[in-house]
């Protein structure tokens, strides 16, 4: 999904779900504490879905050529950087993939880009495309209740260390109602899958479901 770099003063901003460039004040955008993400190289056998892969293309870095990433946007895809096996541009409410095609999906830092009252269908149909016994691997940050109702959008300065790289960037939405791990392992149950396990770290939330079978 669309991504942005914070820059001093903090007026460059991603489209889609995030906040137009111009439409803010800088008053109206809190700066969050910079998030702290280390993203080792976790297991995976087979093929990785990556929803919302352009960007950072964050789990293409990492994955390389086991990763298919998907994103709305043509040119998050095209300036992703990494190797990933495929780039295509496809939206996760409607996933074109037969049923159980993949064994992992990931989705890092994308649901925050997804409107929350999509959030449940992309639940389903992530849980369609993914074989039996298939992982949902989930990082986003943590949305605490915005006390200030001056202040209309959130902006995430974020480092990600994977084994070989440190990735600097920054993410940037109109702020949501309060949200954090237990949010999305609710979303899984409701769609059938297990939670494997949930955790809230300082700032943002990492979630592992599994499909049965």
């Amino acid at each position: 999904m669309n991504r942005f770099v914070i820059v001093a003063a903090l007026v460059v901003v991603a489209a889609g779900t995030g906040f137009a460039q111009g439409k803010l004040k800088p008053e109206e955008m809190f700066r969050a504490p910079r998030l702290e993400v280390a993203l080792p190289d976790f297991p995976a056998q087979g093929l990785i879905l990556d929803i919302g892969g352009g960007g950072e293309g964050v789990i293409g870095q990492l994955k390389g050529q086991q990763v298919v990433a998907v994103d709305l946007s043509k040119r998050e895809l095209d300036d992703a950087p990494g190797r990933p096996l495929l780039k295509i541009v496809m939206d996760a409410r409607d996933l074109k993939f037969v049923d159980a095609s993949f064994p992992t999906v990931t989705v890092f830092f994308t649901f925050m880009y997804i409107a929350p009252e999509d959030h449940e269908k992309v639940f389903r149909e992530i849980h369609r495309v993914l074989k039996p016994g298939g992982r949902l691997l989930i990082w986003d940050p943590v949305f605490s209740e915005k006390r200030d109702p001056a202040i209309k959008a959130i902006v995430y300065p974020l480092r990600v260390t994977l084994p070989k790289t440190t990735i600097d960037t920054g993410y940037g939405v109109y702020w949501p109602a309060a949200r954090d791990a237990g949010y999305f392992a609710a979303l899984g149950t409701k769609a059938g899958f297990e939670v494997v396990s949930q955790r809230n770290d300082s700032g943002w939330c990492y979630v592992e479901l599994r499909k049965a079978g």
